[in-house]
């Protein structure tokens, strides 16, 4: 009998429950504040929960107690909207003043097409003699099953695969993007979104697995399935718990139509290089982080330096990038270091903390003072501190 409260249904409904709870609170959100990365985000937790209530509903007896249910011409093969869904959400938080185009809706034309060929064969199935008395019509079981799912299967890991892809390029290509804009850059890493990739990846290669072991070795079971269920549950919640409290609207207040000179630190310098850059605009920084101590300022960002240096950021980036051979953030933060070496120097240690003084420093973060100083000294900050003292 429905509802059938067990061992297989009741974690997936408390998680799927959860899950809307956190879709509901992001649309919410997005009427308010009209951040268009809050709708994405809602839309994949909706999407994913829809999915996991159908298996839900299985698990608590609807198909046994209602036999001749439609449920499965509504069961939607949804790595086609997913894949389409996770690349725009974290191109939204990636890229600033992002809008979504016209032409942006040709990602989902797969996930329309699809949608329109299933809304034809239920209403042919309809219209067939003895469609009230069953669960699945001719064209659901003649076509659908016996063909177009097997094609599916096939199609669905590749597709979601190569959106993934982009996305981790996309994702990738920011984070380098910041490390020429920021000079504290862990609060806008986003470090859980590769997290998120990386378990939609694994999420989907099991569940291309499963479906061709179903379609092709043996019939699976609900219950043998239901692992797969109870794994997206657990990270569709995850993802709307991140998703929620995670900042990402800063971004969407600075510009970054600019294109950083170097995408990396130039090898050596050549005559060319020499043209573009003065003595004169080293200088100006020197003074600006050797007198002004402008380090100091922990939000301290490319367009702060720029103005201050009455440069533009373009020429900022290329005079650091060519004069000093780093980018902006190791530029900065090499200065935050030296600081910090010169307060152990004067035993500041001994009435703060080694975080205390990092912060004095100019560093927001333990782990990006931990990281920044491992890569640009090869010690820990303990390490370092030991070895300064004896």
């Amino acid at each position: 009998m429905f509802p059938n409260f067990n061992i297989y249904s009741t974690p997936l409904l408390i998680l799927v429950f959860q899950g809307l709870i956190f879709a509901i609170l992001l649309l919410a959100r997005y009427s308010i504040k009209k951040n268009i990365s809050d709708l994405f985000l809602a839309l994949i937790l909706l999407l994913t929960c829809y999915s996991q209530t159908c298996y839900t509903v299985g698990f608590m007896g609807w198909y046994d107690t209602y036999r001749n249910t439609k449920i499965n011409y509504f069961l939607y093969n949804i790595a086609i909207v997913l894949g389409p869904l996770i690349f725009l959400y974290v191109r939204s938080i990636t890229t600033s003043n992002f809008s979504f185009k016209r032409k942006d809706w040709w990602h989902f034309f797969l996930a329309f097409l699809f949608a329109f060929y299933r809304i034809l064969i239920f209403i042919y199935d309809a219209q067939q003699p003895g469609f009230n008395d069953t669960q699945n019509g001719f064209l659901k079981i003649n076509l659908d099953e016996a063909i177009i799912q097997p094609v599916m299967s096939f199609i669905e890991f590749p597709f979601l695969l190569l959106y993934l892809a982009f996305t981790l390029q996309l994702f990738y290509n920011y984070r380098k993007k910041i490390m020429h804009y920021f000079s504290n850059t862990y609060k806008l890493e986003l470090n859980w979104i590769l997290s998120f990739l990386i378990l939609f990846a694994l999420l989907f290669l099991y569940d291309t697995i499963q479906s061709i072991v179903g379609v092709f070795v043996t019939d699976l079971s609900f219950k043998q399935r239901w692992w797969l269920n109870l794994l997206t549950a657990i990270i569709t919640l995850y993802i709307g718990i991140k998703g929620y409290f995670t900042d990402t609207t800063k971004l969407n207040k600075l510009n970054f139509s600019f294109s950083p000179s170097r995408d990396a630190i130039p090898e050596k310098k050549d005559s060319s290089t020499k043209k573009t850059i003065s003595e004169k605009d080293i200088k100006v920084l020197k003074a600006l982080m050797e007198n002004d101590k402008v380090y100091l300022n922990p939000e301290l960002n490319l367009s702060d330096l720029a103005e201050q240096a009455n440069m533009s950021r373009a020429k900022v980036s290329e005079v650091i990038n060519s004069g000093f051979n780093k980018n902006f953030n190791d530029f900065v933060n090499m200065y935050r270091i030296n600081a910090f070496k010169n307060m152990i120097k004067e035993n500041k240690h001994k009435q703060l903390s080694l975080l205390g003084i990092a912060q004095e420093c100019g560093f927001n973060s333990k782990a990006t003072f931990n990281r920044v100083f491992k890569k640009l000294t090869n010690h820990s900050p303990s390490e370092y501190l030991k070895s300064s003292t004896n």
